[in-house]
């Protein structure tokens, strides 16, 4: 994860303050229906305009008034598409331009209300904490973290952010669509009976192709190269597991009621070329719950390939079936399909935060997005390097072979074959994609694409 070269991460928690305690109160209180919330947006490329545009439908007395970004360009580009959608209510002036790679300081300290995060997701703990320390209500775009050192920043920006009893909004939008919340309702109340299993999908093309080293322009940085071409590489994205297939992963968890799986094995690779890159454009998960229930998850970014997003819940008593973009059903003992109105799950996302705010209520989606972020990290982890992950650490870890056998000498009851070795803990996890301090023109390997069987789980 990034940070600036005056304050590594590792020193970030403990020397970040609130910015202004006024603000932090004014956070607590409900926002009358005749002031105006002002919007900061940071990450403003096309998902963080998309998030703007549905934060600015959301309340009609809202206002986009400052936005940061690496790229000045895509500042520029970003107003220009919302000023067509709201002429009245993008008002950001020059001065509420921030760019650069400290910019997110700058705007979070320049008066704004909401706070929107859209950068991509290596930078997302360091802004959520500071959005937090800084007493402003959040919309945060999934995934959170990308490696085990920022989930536990975030994860800790989430507890500040209850005890201060901001709203926290995950971009998990599927939670907030209304036939899948009445889907996933009617699973939770038996309609399908147990779940046996569970088998989710996420085919689709790359999302952000690697261009050629030829194209890198002459004197370009390492860390401003891959910044530019962020999908591309683990420190960034996260990769596909953790930065598009967490969606389908999440929806895993929403049907097991968010209690974290026991162990993952997983495979993965890459097929198509990227110079350069190092993340996989193929995944395949088998996650396994408590009692032996087994949940996959598989995903694919490559082009030609046929293309599904489809989650199918099997159970005792029938199955629950999700299709992106299509009404969710029920086969089997009680049949049953969705056939009411289907709002936009992006927009009701951000009406549900800024209803919070001006009702003086507060929304929290933090545990939730941060299990469904490091679970899908574990699979990811056990794909590249070709292990089995669990959870947590065994609470009573096998005896080396030579104590076995001076217990049997001894006339110990331990006469068993030897126990294999613990498996890697997902939550014991000291894993940190990147450095902290780097800047733009800085050198930088990210490291190779993973080999199962060589890398090594950290």
């Amino acid at each position: 994860m990034l940070t600036t070269a005056s304050q590594p991460r590792r020193q970030f928690l403990q020397t970040t303050a609130i910015l202004t305690a006024a603000g932090t109160l004014r956070a607590q209180q409900k926002a009358d229906s005749n002031e105006t919330l002002r919007i900061g947006l940071i990450g403003c490329g096309g998902r963080g305009t998309g998030a703007a545009a549905q934060a600015l439908r959301a309340d009609y007395n809202a206002k986009l008034v400052a936005m940061a970004d690496a790229f000045d360009t895509q500042i520029e580009s970003s107003i220009k598409n919302l000023s067509t959608q709201f002429p009245d209510r993008v008002d950001v002036k020059p001065d509420k331009k921030f760019t650069g790679l400290d910019a997110y300081k700058k705007l979070i300290d320049c008066g704004v209300d909401v706070v929107l995060l859209a950068t991509p997701p290596g930078f997302r703990p360091l802004h959520l904490t500071a959005a937090v320390e800084a007493g402003k209500h959040i919309f945060c775009e999934k995934p959170m973290a990308v490696d085990a050192a920022g989930y536990r920043v975030a994860q800790a920006a989430v507890e500040k952010a209850k005890q201060k009893k901001l709203n926290l909004v995950a971009g998990f939008c599927w939670r907030y669509a209304t036939s899948r919340i009445e889907a996933y309702k009617r699973l939770h109340d038996g309609q399908i009976g147990d779940i046996t299993s569970i088998l989710a999908t996420y085919y689709a093309g790359p999302v952000k192709p690697m261009p050629p080293a030829s194209g890198r322009p002459a004197g370009m940085g390492d860390v401003e190269w891959q910044v530019r071409n962020w999908y591309n590489f683990s420190w960034l994205s996260g990769d596909s597991l953790v930065e598009q297939a967490v969606h389908s992963l999440d929806k895993i968890c929403w049907a097991m009621k968010d209690k974290p799986p026991v162990s993952v094995i997983a495979t993965g690779g890459r097929q198509i070329p990227n110079e350069g890159g190092n993340i996989f454009d193929h995944f395949h998960a088998a996650y396994e719950w408590d009692g032996g229930l087994l949940c996959h998850i598989t995903n694919r970014q490559i082009v030609g390939c046929h293309n599904e997003v489809i989650d199918v819940v099997s159970g005792t008593k029938g199955r629950l079936v999700v299709g992106k973009g299509s009404a969710p059903f029920i086969d089997g003992e009680q049949r049953w399909r969705w056939r009411g109105e289907e709002k936009n799950m992006y927009d009701l996302e951000h009406e549900a935060l800024f209803n919070a705010i001006r009702k003086g209520e507060v929304i929290n989606d933090g545990d939730r997005m941060m299990s469904s972020t490091l679970i899908a990290i574990m699979g990811r982890e056990a794909a590249y390097t070709g292990q089995k992950i669990q959870w947590a650490a065994d609470a009573a870890p096998a005896a080396a072979p030579e104590d076995r056998k001076a217990k049997k000498e001894k006339g110990g009851k331990d006469a068993a074959a030897p126990r294999a070795p613990s498996v890697p803990a997902m939550l014991s996890s000291q894993q940190d994609l990147a450095p902290d301090n780097l800047q733009f023109g800085d050198k930088f390997d990210p490291g190779p694409i993973p080999r199962p069987g060589v890398t090594k789980f950290v």
